[in-house]
């Protein structure tokens, strides 16, 4: 047969070969540089079964749904995708995907061939990581996201027919309670950190609901104090790896956002723009921010989280609040804006979430309170002036 006429079958029937097996050889493309057909042979123990194969395989062929037999491990595919497809992920991202594939997903699933992992050996895996290694729900979640990006690479490659890793049932994620400063202690708060060595962090944090690696990667020229605005542009964040240094990333949704924080977040800024000057003429020729970082430590160099994390914890202790996070300074802003009157969107775009649906979900407690406040301010509207009204009537 000529070479622009072979067919998907090569246009052959199963053929008897002298060691008593029927090969079925199909075409199952073309070499790209060459030209060149591409051909598969099987071989079976009976005419039948080679005829139905190479009716199958053929009828693959046609609807661009036949996957070369290879045998390719998943650990094997996994080093492929860790080094050829993250390079446009962050830092973090990266080394949490990495340390999945290292702890969980290659002694889970590893030894596998990359095109026998089934959605039950999925399911299987996920169970183990629950019911054996008693992994959180979030933490399995998370690992499943690592896995099912790397398999879903492998189909978009025209390697498997469907991503295995589609759909499994996941632990279910309890949420957990939002904790915040309590309204009656706010203020003693302020008191307690306003002349400490991060207590202007503390309070920006507190009335911006900025996260630490965005106050820790906050620069002066996003701080304009005639507009009296901050723009939240990046953050600094240590990778978990050991020996990972502090970097500049962009943002969590790499959506930079604007604040009009409180009177008294410029304020703070403020006192901390002249605490940065005496602290450079007390350093002299040691002061050293090639960042431009607002919130730096006597010499010009960025802050540590555990640092910052540390100190915090230290005087939440003091408050009898022992179980109060950093992060928790978020929440508190978030409830209190909401509580003072501001909608939901706006707390959305401040807080920088990616939807005011996710707003809602995390602090839907607090908008149930105001709906019920409102109510009881209608029922006092309408028995002031309608009920009253009519017994006067």
């Amino acid at each position: 047969m000529g070479k622009g006429k072979a067919s998907n079958g090569d246009g052959m029937r199963p053929r008897l070969r002298k060691d008593g097996l029927w090969e079925a050889r199909i075409i199952t493309g073309r070499n790209p540089l060459t030209g060149e057909y591409i051909r598969k042979s099987k071989y079976f123990k009976t005419e039948k079964e080679a005829a139905q194969w190479l009716r199958k395989a053929a009828h693959e062929v046609d609807k661009g749904t036949y996957i070369t037999d290879t045998k390719m491990t998943v650990a094997a595919w996994l080093d492929i995708w860790a080094a050829e497809y993250l390079q446009n992920k962050k830092l973090g991202t990266i080394e949490k995907y990495n340390a999945d594939i290292r702890n969980h997903i290659k002694p889970g699933l590893g030894h596998m061939q990359l095109q026998k992992l089934t959605p039950h050996a999925v399911q299987c895996f996920i169970n183990d990581l629950t019911r054996k290694k008693g992994l959180a729900p979030k933490t399995v979640k998370s690992i499943h996201s690592c896995l099912h990006s790397a398999i879903e690479q492998a189909y978009r490659n025209g390697m498997l027919v469907k991503n295995p890793a589609d759909n499994p049932t996941l632990p279910r994620i309890e949420k957990r309670d939002t904790k915040t400063i309590p309204e009656d202690k706010i203020a003693e708060f302020v008191e307690r950190v306003k002349d400490t060595e991060y207590g202007l962090l503390y309070i920006v944090l507190l009335f911006t609901g900025m996260r630490r690696g965005e106050i820790l990667g906050l620069t002066w020229d996003c701080v304009d104090f005639k507009a009296r605005r901050v723009i939240v542009r990046r953050q600094l964040i240590k990778g978990k790896a050991a020996g990972s240094q502090y970097e500049m990333q962009s943002l969590k949704n790499d959506k930079p956002r604007v604040i009009v924080p409180a009177q008294l977040v410029m304020q703070c800024l403020w006192q901390r723009k002249k605490q940065e000057a005496a602290q450079k003429q007390t350093a002299g020729a040691a002061w050293d921010n090639p960042l431009n970082l607002v919130f730096t430590n006597p010499l010009g160099q960025h802050l540590r989280q555990d640092t910052v994390y540390n100190h915090y914890k230290r005087i939440v202790a003091d408050m009898g609040l022992q179980d109060l996070r950093i992060h928790d300074l978020r929440h508190s802003f978030a409830v209190n804006a909401l509580r003072s009157g501001d909608d939901i969107k706006t707390v959305q775009e401040t807080l920088g979430h990616h939807t005011a649906a996710f707003t809602l979900d995390v602090y839907g407690h607090v908008t149930d309170a105001m709906r019920r406040d409102s109510a009881a301010r209608m029922d006092a509207f309408v028995n002031t002036y309608v009920v009253e009204r009519q017994k006067q009537a």
